[in-house]
């Protein structure tokens, strides 16, 4: 039997074999909810693997959406979400299997292992906030209101992705590209009736690079508006979705979305967040003002939001000597991935072994993954930006690490997806630095998922990690892609194979902070933002009004009124991020302790990393992130080691 699920997917019959499972699914539960002595082992691992075995059918469609994303996809997509929704809601309410799980939370107590205690500790939780214990008018409801989410949520996406592929900005003069690096002159250029134009879309590679080197500042505003204003349609969405969320929350006996958040995740209540996120805002925007006015003297006019890119690269320049453009060369794709794996293996004592399969796009890649010279794991990667995928980086996990209802181990596989400069025939894939440290922060994700050793499917891995934790092994890997010792695995020019220079890596590690209280602050406005905006029903103009007062306090320069920036926020309204983003800077704090810890054992020795991968990787969702935080560097985290990994002073 093979070890791992081959990736396949038939659009044709999706939908009848997605309602074949779940009838038989249906039939099942059913079936166990007749046994007279249900006990853990006949009652909750079989639905457990039911779970499991529906994601791994699921995921497939999930991610062909999203990576080629066609009519078709989304066809089936869009109609197999509220079937799905609405099987996942009846589960989610069913209070027979809800009394059942606290019976056997009950009787079996003492010969329960931890896992196992997780896994019904969790499964209670659930459904108590799916509303399992009321009255069933009220879980009708509350059923229809999930499946309405669904598709709101869906078509949130979709228009994003839609009005991302519909723009193009053409350029006709080449005076308009002067400054560009050629690599990426070279990927805009193309010839049309014998005349040599420059085509620039808002897909994130050719965004940015004008935004950071164009020198026509008209041209800047012009795709800044385009970016910045992209499915206008969506603020409808987003009026409903509040809506719904909040009618949810209070139908569950919360106060608001933000409360109910809140009830599975680490952060204990709403004035918690609020005092975190507004004393990191007090704590970095001293800083930042200083920073800002650094900026403001590469232009003699006052700054916009659209200039902010261009002159903090002029800045960096200046102030470091540094020319992004100059370290691509040492960034190849291929040589970056190699790299990685080869710090891992350092780290973790963990290989990678390029598996020969076909996948959906030629340029996907899949790779065993081994510890130990034993296989434990399989890694998809698909880096490169093309049109129909979805922008930004992300991880998707696949299959998790268990032990089945039949005794046997299966193992864990996810995908990781960016959008990176395109290869071709001719030229290779040059990554800005800011692309290695994406790349690492997905792979952090990504081993937190593949190196568990949980047993039990619901918490292993990511799945059972508190939402306001989840970030902390991407985080915490990310800071590694500016450790001299680490650049030196894989930062060699691609037609040399000459490393990076001592000089160069040391130029931007010191750049590493670079506006960094700008960062921040900018990260904490949305942050305070989400939090607020879910703290009751806001309409259009009211959301624009939260907006602006945030912006108030938190943007130093202020944007211009035509940016509609919560139409694009796609991690709240079409993610798992609502009244969750301050995760990013609380998990953040964690990230930045074990990270000194383990830089202050000289990295490859150190006995924290060891004891991180035994702990944390291994332990996935098993305990709570603050007990296994504990048990890995014996204390409270340390939030000032945020502010020093960031180069705020304090």
């Amino acid at each position: 039997m093979p070890r791992f699920l081959e990736f396949k997917i038939d659009l044709a019959s999706f939908i009848e074999e997605l309602n074949q499972r779940l009838e038989i699914n249906t039939k099942k539960t059913e079936e166990l909810l007749e046994i007279k002595e249900k006990t853990y082992a006949n009652f909750v691992k079989p639905l457990e693997m039911m779970d499991e075995y529906l994601n791994q059918f699921f995921t497939p469609l999930t991610h062909i959406n999203s990576v080629k994303n066609s009519d078709e996809t989304q066809k089936v997509y869009t109609e197999s979400l509220p079937i799905i929704t609405e099987y996942s809601t009846k589960l989610s309410q069913n209070l027979k299997i809800y009394q059942a799980y606290k019976e056997i939370q009950e009787r079996e107590k003492s010969s329960l292992n931890e896992e196992q205690k997780r896994v019904l500790e969790l499964n209670i939780l659930n459904f108590e906030l799916s509303g399992a214990h009321l009255d069933e008018t009220t879980k009708e409801r509350l059923q229809e209101i999930q499946i309405k989410k669904s598709e709101l949520s869906n078509n949130f996406s979709q228009n994003l992705l839609d009005a991302t592929n519909a723009y193009e900005y053409i350029i006709e003069d080449a005076k308009d590209v002067e400054g560009l690096p050629q690599s990426e002159i070279e990927s805009a250029k193309y010839e049309e009736d014998g005349v040599t134009k420059y085509r620039f879309t808002l897909q994130m590679p050719s965004y940015l690079a004008y935004m950071t080197y164009g020198t026509n500042r008209e041209i800047r505003e012009e795709l800044y508006k385009a970016y910045v204003t992209r499915a206008p349609q969506n603020a409808k969405i987003i009026d409903e979705l509040l809506a719904l969320k909040h009618e949810m929350s209070q139908l569950l006996g919360f106060a608001n979305y933000s409360a109910y958040s809140l009830a599975s995740k680490m952060a204990k209540d709403e004035a918690s967040v609020l005092s975190f996120l507004k004393t990191l805002i007090t704590k970095a925007k001293d800083q930042a003002k200083e920073e800002l006015k650094t900026l403001q003297k590469m232009f003699h006019m006052p700054l916009q939001s659209f200039d902010v890119a261009y002159y903090s690269e002029l800045l960096k320049k200046e102030q470091y000597d540094l020319d992004e453009e100059l370290y691509r060369p040492y960034f190849e794709q291929k040589s970056v991935v190699n790299g990685m794996f080869e710090f891992l293996n350092k780290l973790f004592s963990i290989s990678f072994v390029k598996v020969q399969e076909s996948l959906w796009d030629e340029k996907a890649s899949s790779y065993d993954v081994y510890h130990n010279n034993e296989v434990r794991a399989r890694l998809y990667l698909d880096l490169e930006a093309r049109k129909n995928k979805q922008g930004g980086a992300w991880m998707h996990n696949f299959q998790a690490h268990c032990i089945d209802e039949k005794q046997k181990e299966q193992l864990a596989s996810a995908f990781i997806v960016c959008n990176f400069p395109p290869s071709s025939e001719s030229a290779p894939s040059l990554l800005r630095h800011d692309d290695v440290v994406t790349l690492f922060h997905e792979m952090g994700h990504t081993i937190h998922h593949l190196l568990s050793q949980v047993n039990e499917s619901g918490v292993s891995g990511v799945h059972g990690v508190e939402w306001d934790a989840v970030e902390f092994p991407s985080q915490l890997l990310e800071n590694f892609a500016y450790e001299p010792a680490v650049l030196r695995l894989f930062a060699k020019h691609y037609q040399t194979q000459e490393i990076l220079p001592d000089a160069m890596i040391h130029k931007l590690v010191r750049s590493k902070n670079f506006l960094s209280a700008m960062g921040m602050l900018r990260q904490l406005e949305f942050s305070l933002f989400d939090f607020v905006l879910h703290t009751r029903v806001h309409n259009e103009e009211e959301i624009q009004t939260l907006l602006d007062g945030i912006r108030a306090e938190t943007s130093l320069i202020t944007p211009p009124a035509y940016n509609k920036f919560q139409n694009g926020f796609s991690h709240i309204f079409a993610g798992g991020y609502a009244a969750g983003y301050y995760s990013y800077k609380w998990a953040e704090v964690l990230s930045a302790d074990a990270f000194f810890s383990i830089v202050d054992e000289g990295i490859f020795n150190s006995q924290t990393a060891k004891k991180y991968l035994d702990i944390v990787l291994s332990g996935g969702g098993s305990k709570s992130m603050e007990l296994l935080f504990k048990e890995l560097l014996g204390r409270e985290p340390n939030p000032e080691n945020l502010l020093r990994l960031n180069g705020i002073n304090v």
